[in-house]
């Protein structure tokens, strides 16, 4: 099976800090796969208040994530800081992707890649709709960085 790989840009929408904790360290002493999710799911929701947004309320109605993957390029430990950058891409007519890229910032390195599928639903319904236009405006037909 080959590698997977994620495309990322030069350029992200949205960059914040985020602080490798203790409790997202794995008993091999280093930054754990399942701490990646956390601090993209940290990151996804701070990208979402800059505009206004929360993970159930993105224009009228709430995200759910349909998938997720993540590509590891090197170790991360306790008490690094890691800045991650995000941008989003439109996948379709009711979803879009996510893409991250998470890099220590005192070396440089880059640690991973991951990419969320963001589905837009109606919680009440319980069903896909369309993407928001709110989130249109605010984010996908906005590429400059917030």
């Amino acid at each position: 099976m080959p590698k997977l790989k994620i495309e990322i840009p030069d350029e992200f929408q949205f960059q914040t800090e985020i602080p490798i904790r203790i409790s997202d360290i794995n008993y091999g002493g280093h930054f754990g796969n399942d701490a990646v999710l956390s601090v993209v799911h940290e990151s996804r929701v701070q990208f979402l208040g800059v505009h206004g947004f929360t993970e159930s309320d993105v224009g009228g109605c709430g995200i759910i994530m349909s998938d997720a993957a993540i590509v590891y390029a090197s170790e991360a430990f306790y008490g690094e800081i890691l800045i991650v950058e995000i941008t989003a891409r439109e996948a379709g007519r009711t979803s879009c992707d996510l893409l991250y890229k998470l890099t220590d910032r005192e070396s440089k390195r880059e640690v991973a890649r991951a990419r969320t599928r963001v589905v837009f639903y109606d919680y009440v319904k319980k069903r896909p709709v369309r993407i928001p236009e709110a989130f249109e405006k605010a984010i996908l037909l906005n590429p400059g960085v917030s």
